[in-house]
This record gives structure tokens, C-alpha cells and sequence, in this order.
């Protein structure tokens, strides 16, 4: 997709790719947050973006050498596929954690507001520490997705929050004068029974899926599972805070474990929560890193939420890697909304796909492997 800035054409690409053609790689909000740029004199500022979903700030603004706030793996890879396909300079040593602290002193920061407010939260907390006094930060949004907590939370680090007029059905904030720092808890704990009295207290932080409670759609797979002597190698995918993978642990501590997600923050929180021996920890969107024929299990419940976009297209392209990965023998049990029918692209993958169990809501599939696939 073209975008024409300052006498600059730019060609955007989405990471990773869609078939559905209204989908584009910006918003009219980070557009907007380019005309509030304009009317500052950038040279010799520092800026960080947060939450720059598929780059499309960063490649613009690659001149002033921003620093880049990454938490999904596929957004990094997002990120750098438009730096580079816009002939700018990719510079890895500019990358933060989300969790980490900036040690730069910032001007600007940039923030695309996400669904998850208690995520705004920590990108704001982080950037305010860095942030110059007497700097700013622009915040913007989609006008449909407002919430006035929007305005609170940005209230509890600025004392001036400005909202812009709508523009292209989008708004941004400006906050000025930073307020005095306070320490804040960016995990929460989730209490979780397991089953036969093991109960577990279970960490993560803020931006992972289903905060305050384990999702009702893992708690079914959860209730269902059923290891098999031959189960040595398990894997859990799009792992969130650890709790499949740990419900397997508890049942057989021998278990080797591997957990994968495209979020660093749900990373992390899964490391709170496993014990370490024979765990490991992939921050990945895809399973390519592993060998064909690895695992004798894949449990998961697949995204089909990416921030307010609803697009099943990345859970059928994991199940295809899935696919790759079991041995012979092997089996996919994952959890699904009943309405996503995933039933249609596994039964192109898999020798047999066996509905587990369901409610009115919630289906669970186990699928065994292919001879081969295509």
C-alpha cells in the first residue's frame, strides 16, 4: 500500500500477510499523529514509539533514529520488512522491552493507544520515566474505540491532557507536564485451581491475554486434557501466561515443555509461572525454528484477536505449521469458539480431526497427523 508523505512515497506491506484487501498497514490516527508532528521542529529530538503495530511510524520517522518499543515478535518483523522495503536503515540496537527501562532521555513519546487499557498503562509509565520534563507524548486512537479511562489513566501521569478534534473518525492526546513518578505494579495475580486441591497462584503482566481470569475457553481445554504415556515432548502454543503448559507439568513434571508466543510480556509471564527444568521459552509468532517431526503433542488455544481486528488467518497458518512439527504419531488438541469453525482448514490437514467435547460457546478438537502435507 502507497502513502505519499512530504513529497515522499512510501510502500507499506503487512506482517503477516492478509487476504482481505480493506485491511491496511496504518491508521488515520498514527496519520494523524504525522500532521501534530509537523507543526514541531524534530532535529535533535529523541522520540520513542510504542505499539507501532506494522512500523509505519517508525519507517517514516527512521531519520531521527526513534527508538521502538517491541512487544510481538511478529510486529518487529513487521517493522523491520517496511524499514528495509523503504530503503531505510534498520537499527536493532534502538529496540526496547516494554519492560524495560529507557535509558535514553526522550522529547517525544508516541504511543497507538491498544485494546488494552492496563497496557496503555505500562507504555505510559515507561515512557514518562525517560521523559524530559518539559517533553511530551502523543497518544492516538480510533474516535469509535474511545473510553474515558483513556483520559484517567493519562491523567495519573500528566497534569495537562489535551484531546484533539476528530479527524478521519480519529483523535490523538497530547499530554504535557509530567507528574511526579509513583511506583506501580505492572503484575497481576490470577488464582487458579487445577484440580485435586492444587491451586496456584498464577503471575502476569499487564497486555496478556484474558487479564483477571484464566480464559473460559484454556479452563475447558484445561478440564479435558488427558496425557498419553508417550506424550514427552509437548508444546504449547500462543502460551499466554503459561497455564496449559503448566497444567502438563503438574501432571507429569518429566514432561518436556516448550512455549511459544508473539508476545514478549506473555513470555515473561509464563517464566513466573513454570518450573524452569524442563521448560523453554520461544518468543516467536511461527514455529519454524523447530524441526519437522518434533512433538508428540501441540495443545492451544489460537488467537483470532489482533488488537480490535478479528481475523482467523494467522490460527490457520499456525495449524499448517502444526502439522509440520508432530511426528507420525502425533496430536493437536486446541480449543475454538464454535462460531470460527476451524473445523473446515484442519480437516485439510490432519488423517482425523475428533470433537473432544463442546458447550453452546466452546469446541474442543483433537486432530492427529497427516502421512504428509502439502
Amino acid at each position: 500500500m502507497l502513502f505519499n508523505y512530504q513529497g515522499h512515497e512510501f510502500n507499506f506491506a503487512r506482517y503477516p500477510e492478509t487476504t482481505n484487501k480493506s485491511l491496511r498497514s496504518w491508521s488515520a490516527a498514527e496519520e494523524y499523529v504525522l500532521l501534530k508532528l509537523e507543526e514541531m521542529d524534530l532535529s535533535s529530538k529523541t522520540i520513542a514509539i510504542s505499539n507501532d503495530r506494522f512500523g509505519f511510524l517508525s519507517t517514516i520517522l527512521n531519520q531521527y533514529q526513534p527508538i521502538m518499543v517491541i512487544d510481538r515478535k511478529s510486529q518487529r518483523k513487521a517493522i523491520q520488512q517496511n524499514i528495509s522495503a523503504n530503503n531505510r536503515e534498520w537499527l536493532p540496537q534502538l529496540e526496547r522491552s516494554p519492560l524495560s527501562e529507557i535509558p535514553e532521555t526522550i522529547d517525544i513519546g508516541i504511543i497507538n493507544i491498544p485494546k488494552t487499557l492496563d497496557l496503555f498503562r505500562l507504555y505510559l509509565h515507561q515512557l514518562t520515566h525517560s521523559l524530559k520534563q518539559d517533553g511530551i507524548v502523543i497518544c492516538s486512537f480510533m474516535t469509535k474505540y474511545f473510553s474515558p479511562q483513556m483520559l484517567s489513566i493519562a491523567g495519573e501521569y500528566f497534569e495537562d491532557v489535551e484531546q484533539s478534534l476528530a479527524r478521519k473518525k480519529s483523535r490523538v492526546l497530547i499530554l504535557r507536564n509530567k507528574n511526579p513518578q509513583s511506583e506501580h505494579d505492572f503484575l497481576e495475580t490470577i488464582s487458579y485451581e487445577f484440580g485435586e486441591g492444587q491451586t496456584q497462584e498464577l503471575m502476569q503482566y499487564h497486555g496478556v491475554f484474558s487479564s483477571g481470569n484464566i480464559d473460559y475457553a484454556t479452563q475447558f481445554l484445561i478440564q479435558h486434557l488427558q496425557l498419553a504415556g508417550e506424550d514427552k515432548k509437548v508444546l504449547d502454543l500462543a502460551s499466554g501466561n503459561g497455564v496449559i503448559a503448566r497444567a502438563v507439568q503438574l501432571t507429569d513434571p518429566s514432561t518436556e515443555l516448550h512455549l511459544v508466543d508473539d508476545s514478549l510480556l506473555a513470555i515473561e509471564s509464563s517464566k513466573l509461572n513454570m518450573d524452569a527444568k524442563h521448560a523453554f521459552f520461544h518468543w516467536n509468532d511461527t514455529l519454524t525454528e523447530f524441526e519437522e517431526l518434533s512433538f508428540d503433542l501441540v495443545l492451544s488455544n489460537p488467537p483470532f484477536h489482533f488488537g480490535y481486528e478479528t481475523n482467523i488467518e494467522v490460527s490457520v497458518k499456525l495449524f499448517q505449521e502444526v502439522a509440520n512439527v508432530l511426528k507420525p504419531d502425533g496430536r493437536f488438541i486446541c480449543v475454538a469458539n464454535q462460531h470460527l469453525n476451524y473445523k473446515t482448514h484442519l480437516d485439510k490437514l490432519f488423517q482425523s480431526v475428533e470433537v473432544i467435547a463442546q458447550t453452546e460457546k466452546f469446541i474442543l478438537y483433537k486432530c492427529k497427523k497427516t502421512a504428509t502435507v502439502s
